[in-house]
């Protein structure tokens, strides 16, 4: 299951032997004092004074070129990320309580502006939530962000420790009904790190949208440096959301299990572990699993701790990988099972497996670019065309279902794998939910190996761009024996999805990336290499899998030979991990 906002949820389910949506109006508590962070602006200010006699009219204040510029490389596809603490090697913060009120004040007036538009009117009291997780940059950074929403005139409310999802359920639940919300979160980044997601009631921003609310912030804040505002005079009020989130849960769970018995408790009899990686999911278990009369003891992590002590909250960190591949796995089946013939959208990381797996259920699997939203969107893109595309998912464990709003909700797919299980055992079926996918078949091997870009960071991303695009002149002009470009897998949707670009992707292109098929005369085409920018950090992504034993190492060899120093993108590359498994064939 995917870590959404560090809320994942690993399940083991081990068996020992109507409703309606009543959602009680939200207490909320004001606070009456005032809130402040200090100002640090980000370090090696560069000062550039704009002079000239058509400016000076409208631009009168300080503007900083530099500092402009990395609040835009702020910007991360959907989403803003930084890092908020020092300690990480090469990395200084960037995240600072000044940028993210500038962000905050942005996206407060960016959805007055997108009300007043659609009303046809000025709109007064818009409401705008906010959650976070538990990272220790938490408080003061929120405490900007309520700063940045009142200067935009926006109504302030405090949900606390939430998740992703429940920040978008806060803007269409009753009573809430907020117009917006901010999820304060680096999903699977280290402690360091944190970011913002944000949502209205038609879900989460795109990528142009971030993109022109981190243009109108960086404007923000260069010409603010001087006179900051640091004191949060309209304090936000406080709410408790996630009980509500949590009782909508139960009433899911309850209604469509409709337990014969005992319809209040339909968990009875079953032992469900949960392990929260010290997030904000441990709220499943005391107020989900534990009020349906699951036996949750022995679960794991559920006290939240922005230090995140057990694991890095990464569901592709191998420790929580390990505790989280089930679930992810069971995600994936149990969509099949109640929508025969539908489309399932995954990213281009997947398995010639898998495709195998849910063609022969009768669906159908179309391979995308790899991203969360980059998934999601393309599944909105397909029902939109008549296509019936019921799930995305990608091999993080990021998933979203249509039945769900289109919404990366890792609670909600925990919800359909306890239903599934329910009736399983209802239908007398003693072998478990594991059962499901017990012929989905493992790829032989699968590594990922990574190359950070040699550079400065605001040149960082256009030198990956030229090096994936180097590499897919390349492969199109058959440099490579074996070696071909895949434009869409096994897809049968339509043609082009993993070279989609801007003219014709579901939604805007945040990063390059190409899959290769590669195959030979003995064993014809018998794995891939799908090689992409990172979006998160300034390097370059390399996955490879295989179904025959020792081909990773050899297609590592290929692509460092005849690609990485026969272009001479060696230069601008690490290659210290390619040239390790190259030789040894470890990591």
């Amino acid at each position: 299951m995917a870590s959404t906002s560090t809320s994942s949820l690993s399940l083991q389910l081990v068996h020992r032997n109507k409703a309606s949506l009543q959602i009680q109006q939200p207490q909320v508590t004001t606070f009456h004092t005032n809130l402040s962070f200090p100002y640090n602006p980000l370090p090696f200010t560069k000062f550039v004074c704009v002079r000239s006699s058509s400016t000076s009219k409208h631009y009168n204040e300080v503007v900083v070129d530099e500092e402009m510029d990395r609040i835009r490389r702020l910007q991360n596809g959907s989403d803003v990320r930084g890092v908020a603490l020092e300690g990480e090697k090469g990395r200084s913060v960037d995240l600072t309580p000044p940028a993210v009120e500038a962000i905050a004040e942005s996206f407060g007036e960016w959805v007055v502006n997108g009300l007043e538009k659609q009303r046809g009117q000025p709109v007064e009291n818009v409401k705008v939530s906010l959650g976070r997780d538990p990272r220790i940059s938490g408080p003061s950074l929120s405490v900007a962000v309520f700063s940045g929403l009142a200067r935009a005139g926006c109504l302030v409310f405090d949900m606390g420790l939430a998740t992703t999802p429940a920040c978008f359920m806060s803007t269409i639940l009753p009573p809430f009904f907020y117009d917006a919300s901010i999820m304060m979160t680096a999903s699977h980044l280290p402690y360091t790190r944190n970011g913002l997601k944000f949502f209205t009631k038609r879900g989460g921003l795109t990528s142009p949208e971030v993109e022109e609310i981190c243009d109108k912030s960086a404007r923000k804040y260069a010409n603010r440096l001087t006179k900051l505002s640091s004191v949060l005079r309209i304090p936000p009020s406080r709410v408790d959301f996630m009980s509500s989130y949590s009782e909508h849960l139960r009433i899911i769970i309850k209604e469509r299990v409709n337990h014969p018995l005992h319809y209040d408790t339909p968990l009875q009899g079953f032992q469900i572990i949960v392990n929260a990686g010290n997030g904000s999911g441990g709220f499943f278990t005391w107020d989900v699993l534990d009020k349906l009369g699951a036996d949750t003891f022995g679960s794991l992590h559920l006290k939240p701790d922005g230090m995140f002590p057990n694991h890095i909250p990464n569901p592709e960190d191998k420790v929580a990988m390990t505790l989280t591949r089930a679930a992810v796995l069971e995600n994936s089946a149990d969509l099949g099972i109640e929508h025969p013939g539908t489309t399932i959208v995954t990213d281009a990381r997947t398995s010639m497996a898998l495709t195998r797996f849910i063609t022969n259920r009768g669906g159908h699997h179309c391979l995308y670019r790899v991203g969360y939203r980059n998934v999601i969107d393309k599944g909105v893109q397909l029902n939109k065309d008549g296509i019936e595309t019921h799930l995305m998912m990608e091999t993080s464990g990021h998933g979203a279902l249509r039945e769900n709003f289109f919404l990366d909700d890792g609670a909600y797919m925990v919800v359909k794998i306890i239903i599934e299980m329910v009736r399983m055992k209802l239908a007398g079926s003693d072998e478990g939910i594991g059962s499901i996918i017990n012929d989905l078949e493992e790829p032989e091997e699968s590594v990922e190996l990574r190359m950070n870009v040699v550079s400065e960071p605001r040149y960082a991303k256009q030198k990956a761009i030229e090096a994936i695009e180097t590499f897919r002149q390349y492969i199109e002009e058959g440099r490579i024996e074996g070696w071909e470009l895949d434009t869409c897998g096994d897809c049968w949707v339509s043609e082009g999805c993993l070279v989609d670009s801007n003219e014709t992707s579901a939604a805007a292109v945040d990063a390059h990336m190409y899959r290769v098929k590669v195959s030979d005369e003995v064993h014809g085409q018998h794995g891939w290499v799908f090689i992409r920018q990172s979006i998160h950090n300034p390097n370059i992504a390399v996955n490879m899998q295989s179904s025959v034993p020792g081909s990773c190492q050899t297609m590592t060899r290929v692509l460092r030979d005849r690609f990485l120093i026969a272009s001479e993108m060696d230069r601008i590359l690490d290659m210290t991990e390619i040239d390790k498994y190259t030789k040894s064939g470890f990591l």
